[in-house]
């Protein structure tokens, strides 16, 4: 999607330990357009793919999944980082090692919101190691579910995380690929 390798150049600031910051617009100030935008084309990419339900992770895949729900017109369902109150019955749940916060963290799904009847769309913000997509994908298959593909926003091909799920056979469909990125700039891959 170049309207977001742009913005990625334009508002993206690269960080120590191959961090890309994009807080301006898409992990804590959010530009509300700019995503529906991104909702938009992640609906383009699944046309037809008959999707029953959109699945992230909390916190910041959440945004990026409500705009693709609303743009193909299914629920959103986001698995949490730990059990809570207002989580309860079974649930299906899968570790995740997070890259960002160098954290172990039990993500959840109640039951009740994925079943075997489901096609499923993996949606996420970012996509480093796979870590985060691997569990997601746990539960989708725990709960029978079909995966149809997976979407993050922003994909960082140098740690190949995307390719290892694509040599399995996952679809996965980034908006924005950083091949590169250092302190004289960001690079993206050419498809």
């Amino acid at each position: 999607m170049k309207a977001l390798e742009n913005k990625i150049l334009s508002d993206g600031v690269v960080l120590e330990g191959n961090v890309l910051k994009v807080g301006s617009f898409l992990n804590q100030q959010l530009d509300v357009d700019f995503i529906m935008e991104m909702g938009e084309e992640i609906s383009r990419i699944y046309n037809n793919d008959g999707a029953t339900k959109i699945l992230t992770v909390e916190s910041s895949g959440i945004p990026i999944a409500f705009a693709a729900g609303v743009k193909i017109g299914c629920p959103v369902v986001f698995a949490k980082k730990n059990k809570s109150a207002n989580v309860s019955g079974d649930v299906f749940c899968s570790s995740v090692y997070s890259f960002t916060h160098k954290t172990t963290n039990n993500i959840i799904v109640a039951k009740e919101f994925l079943s075997s009847d489901d096609r499923v769309i993996i949606v996420d913000d970012f996509l480093a190691n796979g870590k985060a997509l691997i569990g997601l994908i746990d539960i989708v298959k725990q709960a029978g579910a079909t995966l149809i593909g997976c979407t993050c926003a922003i994909e960082k091909g140098f740690q190949h995380g995307g390719d290892e799920l694509r040599k399995q056979g996952i679809r996965v469909e980034s908006l924005a690929i950083v091949e590169e990125m250092n302190s004289s700039g960001i690079y993206f891959r050419c498809n």
